[in-house]
């Protein structure tokens, strides 16, 4: 009996074994991961099976594995709302790897029995019915919805070099840095390989308090690559924190790349997206459905993607990943990929715990190389609701715990929240090892000469060169050399000086200063805090007070019209700049001016017998200036600082005090200007930039000594000067002017058959200034100050403001070969004014996103 068991058992485990061995052999298994065609970024949850059978979900990295017996599965099927169903023919009985690259579905219609289309509507929607519930519910979910919120924060920005692993290893300008290419991380971009060459991390502890509302960072820690002299290491976390501002999906718009962007979630969204619904899973027993969107207008500035929405009442976002739309009207950006993950707290509320920000850029869609900007953040050790003292907001809101903590291994080591990949450990030695080389040294000066125009010369630097030659009416052909201390020559004391000298007036201008630097940094960098003192005998046109390039640039020297009234000039001037963290800057200076008559200008009296010339005038001038620009950003170049705009205002206040009898003064007077820039930003309907000035001025001065507005007779289109407006054309005592520079960017043309493809973009200007002169000023009621010009027949070419403004509006395109933009400019009022023009044609080049 007993062997008759065990027989019966060995025959079973016989029979089990060889069954098992059967279908062993016949068992086919396919795993891989499944990503998004355009983005690469990894699709959750899509539907993996074989037709007719039971299947699988993929995980949250994408990643997915099934298998089967039956010899019949031969063709493996990928199902995920918004996007086509892929088909895959597998073979069977082995195990095998597959990535599925899913492409979005046309999303326009649907077919029905009629054979047309139906197009897509929000009404009965439960697609749209649901996003509606997510806004209604939008302040509820965010992190500002709670009294107090305690958490730390890890961040990390990257730039990498990209392309294909063997066109980086064999790339002719990375010969002598092989040791940067070697270095490479070939999991992000799928085909490619990134070369880090700049990472900034930063540990901050993060208060915030609803009420009254104050935000405090405590920065544990930050450490960053330094790319060396030749590059601004400060404005490039200044730039990349403009292009990668911390995303908060709840927000309706989205500061993204120095843009403005609708977000899938804002009560805008179903007007400009469309929606659609898609599987619904469970996650820790709360349900979660998927909610796919992308752009009505595939050439609009929007995303497109997929969030999941929890069902719990509560409608929070769980997950989400988005990309830019397909065509969207944006330049060098080849990829953009976001992803945020929530976690639900101790609370019931979802809290973000991981946000990803990948794009990169290359001069076309089909570049295979470029540069790849990534900003990973990450939260943990949420506390909600519980009051922290009073104490912890005090002071700026940003404060530095232990500066020495950020150069210590160990505290990395401990307390980063997730560790570096062994590439981007590397990329920290090998920068450092970088900016050491010879070669590279020598390849950054030659194109900081060529982008900004200077040329190191050791503890000097020549330039700038695109003043090296220019020519206009007075001097005719003027050749101009010079050039700078650096802070290799003393980190306290900067000199500059250059020489011109024009042809046709036989005479040479010069230029000397010196600068005593306080806080022993260059004066030309963040914090400024210095005394200069310069002297300059040189040429000016009246009025001209030029942004971002020299006034004697070549480029400058092509004018329209008469270009003949200018100033000799020797100007004396003393000045202490200080600059504070809150970006509040004040400067106290004293000017000695000296300025005689050039080309057609003639100081004129009127006397009994006719008229009495003046040879030159001369003020004495006591100024003080204060400037404050909350959140400024800007990256520093060589001589200007070029700005990076966003939302908030900038404000200048100045004061101005002629003082007759010092140091030669002619006149006493006062003047008071206040300048205001703000960018106002219109979502999906672009942006505008507005300046408003206003000033007056204090006593009885000559039209010299006027605000004389700035006018433009160059074929370049300058932001702050009246484009339609000749030289020295109005003056006032007072005034005030607006001026608005509104970017569409592409809101009518992204809708256009045929244009929309050329990418381009719409702009629209408008100019105006409204003041005049008191009769105390005015030649035509005061007989005792000096006549307003006039031209060789006589007629008057100089005028006041009284009685109406001057205007001046334009419309353009920009965007024209992602660099250039035109446009067509009308002069509104006075248009009887001698040689003035009423049409013009104005360029500007400027690259954008």
């Amino acid at each position: 009996m007993i062997s008759l068991i065990f027989s019966k058992k060995s025959f079973t485990l016989l029979l089990f074994i060889t069954c098992f061995a059967v279908c062993a052999q016949a068992q086919t298994v396919i795993k891989g991961f499944v990503r998004d065609a355009q983005t690469h970024a990894p699709l959750a949850f899509v539907s993996v099976y074989f037709k007719g059978s039971k299947g699988v979900v993929s995980g949250e990295d994408g990643s997915y594995s099934i298998s089967t017996t039956n010899p019949k599965n031969t063709t493996l099927e990928f199902s995920f709302n918004g996007y086509r169903v892929l088909r895959k023919k597998i073979e069977v009985g082995v195990t095998q790897d597959f990535d599925a690259s899913m492409e979005v579905a046309e999303m326009a219609s649907v077919t029905v029995n009629s054979r047309k289309r139906t197009k897509y509507s929000n009404r009965d929607n439960p697609a749209v019915d649901l996003i509606r519930k997510v806004v209604d519910n939008r302040e509820h979910n965010r992190m500002k919805a709670f009294d107090y919120v305690q958490y730390q924060q890890y961040e990390k920005m990257e730039l990498s070099l990209t392309n294909k692993p063997e066109k980086l290893m064999h790339n002719r300008l990375l010969k002598n840095y092989r040791f940067l290419v070697e270095n490479q991380d070939t999991s992000k971009i799928e085909g490619k390989a990134l070369v880090p060459v700049y990472i900034e991390e930063t540990i901050s502890n993060k208060f915030f308090r609803k009420s009254p509302s104050k935000e405090k960072t405590y920065v544990l820690a930050k450490k960053k690559v330094n790319l060396g002299e030749f590059v601004d290491n400060d404005g490039i976390t200044r730039y990349l924190n403009s292009m990668y501002t911390p995303i908060d999906i709840y927000e309706p718009n989205l500061m993204l790349l120095s843009n403005q962007l609708l977000s899938p979630i804002s009560d805008l969204a179903p007007t400009f997206y469309r929606f659609y619904l898609g599987d619904t899973v469970e996650l820790d027993g709360i349900k979660l459905v998927k909610l796919t969107f992308a752009p009505r207008n595939v050439n609009d500035l929007l995303f497109r993607g997929s969030m999941y929405v929890t069902l719990d009442g509560n409608y929070a976002v769980q997950k989400i990943q988005m990309g830019l739309a397909k065509h969207a009207n944006i330049n060098w950006t080849k990829e953009l990929r976001i992803k945020q993950d929530f976690e639900r707290g101790a609370d019931g509320r979802y809290h973000v715990v991981m946000s990803n920000i990948l794009s990169e850029f290359a001069l076309s869609k089909k570049a295979s190389g470029g540069l790849v900007g990534e900003r990973t953040v990450s939260y943990k050790n949420y506390v909600i609701n519980q009051p922290a003292p009073d104490s912890v907001y005090e002071g700026r809101p940003e404060v530095y715990v232990d500066a020495a903590a950020s150069g210590a291994d160990s505290f990395w080591t401990a307390n980063r929240h997730t560790a570096l990949s062994a590439t981007e450990e590397k990329a920290y030695t090998n920068m450092d090892s970088l900016k050491n080389m010879k070669s590279y040294r020598r390849m950054m000066d030659w194109a900081t000469f060529l982008l900004a125009g200077y040329k190191s010369a050791g503890p000097f630097e020549i330039g700038p060169v695109n003043a090296f030659y220019s020519f206009n009416p007075v001097e005719g052909f003027r050749l101009r050399f010079g050039g700078r201390t650096t802070p290799k020559f003393s980190k306290r004391l900067y000199f500059e000086t250059y020489a011109a000298y024009g042809f046709k007036d036989d005479r040479w201008k010069y230029f000397l200063s010196a600068a005593y630097s306080f806080n022993a940094k260059s004066i030309y960098s963040f914090p400024l805090n210095y005394l200069k003192v310069s002297y300059q005998h040189d040429t000016k046109i009246p009025g001209q007070e030029l942004q971002f390039v020299q006034e004697d640039n070549f480029l400058l020297s092509f004018k329209r019209g008469n270009n003949n009234k200018w100033l000799y000039n020797d100007i004396f001037t003393a000045e202490y700049v200080r600059e504070f963290g809150k970006n509040i800057s004040y400067t106290f200076g004293f000017k000695n001016w000296k300025q005689q008559p050039a080309g057609s200008i003639i100081y004129e009296k009127p006397i009994a017998t006719g008229t009495s010339t003046i040879p030159e005038i001369t003020t004495t001038e006591l100024s003080a200036e204060i400037r404050w620009a909350p959140h400024e950003q800007f990256y520093q170049g060589k001589v200007y600082r070029i700005p990076i705009n966003n939302k908030y205002p900038i404000f200048r206040l100045r004061y101005i005090a002629g003082i007759k009898g010092l140091v030669n003064g002619d006149y006493n007077y006062q003047q008071l200007t206040m300048n205001i820039f703000k960018r106002f930003y219109f979502s999906q309907f672009g942006y505008a930039d507005v300046v408003t000035e206003g000033g007056y001025i204090f006593g009885q001065v000559p039209y010299p000594l006027l605000t004389i507005h700035r006018a433009n007779q160059t074929y370049a289109y300058q932001l702050n000067s009246f484009n339609m407006m000749n030289f020295m054309e109005f003056v006032s005592d007072h005034y005030a002017s607006v001026s608005t520079d509104y970017y569409f960017n592409g809101f009518i043309f992204n809708k256009l058959p045929l244009i929309k493809k050329l990418k381009l973009r719409e702009v629209a200007g408008f100019k105006m200034v409204y003041g005049g002169v008191r009769r105390e000023n005015d030649p035509a009621y005061n007989k005792e100050t000096f006549l307003f010009p006039t031209d060789e027949k006589g007629q008057t070419t100089t005028f006041s403001l009284a009685g109406k403004p001057y205007m001046e509006a334009s419309v353009g395109i920009s965007n024209i070969f992602k660099l250039l933009r035109v446009d067509l400019i009308k002069r509104l009022t006075y248009l009887d004014n001698p040689d003035v023009p009423n049409w013009g044609i104005r360029f500007r080049a400027r690259f954008e996103f």
